[in-house]
């Protein structure tokens, strides 16, 4: 197979232009932001929901971690079908209705948030593509800024989501160490992207042995979505079949599976959380498994490094920056385009 090298894949090239998208995305959505939060804040609503799909999901979860710690807002995930397949409108009177999508396309997408609007929801688009349908149907819109992104596999569209999230947060919660976090996440998403995690590259090349065939990775709490996303990546863009979990939910069955060189990928936050990943993690050493710890702590066994985040809400940006440049070397040392990942389109429409 003619595989392009790294800097000619798309993937790669549009993961790394996720620090500019972010400082531009930060910029231009600033004023939109601030008035939105000033009207959560003058007219809190009673709950948060998210409604999204693949990635955009995945950062839905960060979304809902985000607001609970951050806010103390309930935040919960509404599925497309209820509304598309089960026809049935739910009690969404006065939410926050967040609708995140790259495309803003989808069938089933689009008839939520038609049901959402009718029951009386405030809805805020998230999307990449401003002239879609979906942003045509926000009470307000925050443009996601990413670009075109041709590659199947979405990375710097991913990385928006999360800032606008968090742009959102810091803005509604007036928090003063968040706010501040905003003006030095692209610098950290630019050393993120520049980190070495070849040990990790070099655990899961083999394409034959069985160990490597299958993975778990781990998160917890702000960093789950992080791991559903990099658990999504290995299987589109490597051929790997990752599941993630919490490293908390992990220890309720899946762990049986854990025995002697079974892969295991765990992302810590620099938080409440992290020493119980962290213990975990070690817990998994002693059976041999064999454990990679992304953290920005340079004193762990198997550390995968990462640099210090500007507030704990935004290592998980990290994380999966540092993350994205990996995978995507991973997928082409084990024979794969990550650009044309089999039997995938870029724009999914589901009803």
């Amino acid at each position: 197979m003619n595989l392009p090298a790294s800097q000619g894949t798309l993937m790669f090239r549009e993961a790394g232009q996720a620090a500019d998208v972010v400082a531009e995305q930060f910029a231009r959505n600033q004023a939109v932001v601030r008035a939105l939060a000033a009207d959560l804040r003058a007219a809190p609503p009673p709950f948060v929901a998210t409604c999204a799909r693949g990635s955009s999901d995945h950062a839905a979860t960060y979304g809902k971690y985000l607001f609970e710690t951050q806010l103390g807002a309930v935040t919960a995930s509404v599925s497309p079908s209820v509304s598309s397949v089960y026809g049935v409108r739910q009690r969404l009177q006065g939410a926050l209705y967040l609708a995140i999508s790259q495309s803003g396309r989808s069938p089933d997408l689009l008839r939520s948030v038609e049901d959402a609007r009718a029951a009386g929801a405030r809805v805020v688009a998230m999307v990449n593509d401003e002239a879609s349908p979906l942003a045509a149907l926000g009470d307000a819109v925050l443009p996601l800024c990413a670009g075109p992104e041709r590659s199947v596999a979405a990375t710097k569209s991913y990385l928006a989501t999360l800032a606008a999230l968090l742009q959102l947060a810091a803005h509604w919660s007036r928090d003063a160490a968040l706010l501040a976090s905003l003006d030095a996440l692209p610098d950290a998403l630019r050393s993120a992207w520049s980190v070495d995690w070849s040990p990790l590259l070099d655990g899961l090349a083999g394409a034959d042995h069985p160990a490597v065939r299958n993975l778990f990775v781990l998160g917890r709490g702000l960093g789950l979505g992080v791991a559903q996303e990099a658990a999504l990546k290995f299987k589109e863009t490597c051929g790997l079949h990752a599941e993630a979990f919490s490293s908390a939910e992990v220890r309720h069955g899946p762990m049986a599976l854990v025995g002697p060189d079974f892969p295991l990928l765990c992302f810590t936050q620099p938080d409440a959380t992290e020493a119980g990943t962290l213990a975990l993690a070690d817990e998994f050493r002693r059976r041999g498994a064999r454990v990679w710890v992304a953290s920005q702590r340079d004193d762990l066994a198997d550390a995968l490094p990462l640099p210090a985040a500007p507030h704990p809400a935004c290592a998980p940006l990290l994380g999966v920056q540092a993350f994205y440049r990996a995978v995507e070397a991973l997928a082409r040392r084990r024979g794969h385009n990550p650009d044309v990942p089999p039997h995938l389109n870029k724009v999914t429409e589901t009803l």
